[in-house]
């Protein structure tokens, strides 16, 4: 089952330190393959506090998740993000894509 790293953006304290950040999180990417879902696009809020930005990575399970997170190259990366901004990171399992409805359920024989 597909997990999502979610990561929130609050408020840049250092743009320098993103920028090593960017370039040491791009290296971490490497033999993990997230898959970019939202990726520091376009924010509306329709409720709740604003944020500078967001991004959703997918991994294919919460253990390869996990796996990218705790990377010594993420790692690496972690002290240049915390040192930038100030950040949440959400780790969220999703739900199997072909689950069936209650609809679908109820109208079984």
């Amino acid at each position: 089952m597909s997990a999502y790293v979610i990561l929130i953006k609050h408020h840049t304290l250092k743009p320098d330190e993103l920028d090593t950040y960017a370039s040491l999180a791009k290296l971490a990417r490497a033999g993990h393959n997230p898959k970019p879902i939202a990726y520091y696009g376009e924010i509306e809020v329709l409720e709740g506090q604003p944020e500078e930005s967001v991004a959703v990575l997918e991994f294919p399970d919460m253990a390869a998740a996990r796996n990218w997170y705790e990377s010594p190259a993420y790692q690496k990366a972690k002290p240049h993000r915390n040192a930038g901004a100030d950040y949440s990171v959400l780790l969220v399992n999703g739900v199997a894509s072909a689950a069936i409805s209650h609809e679908q359920e109820a109208s079984k024989p």
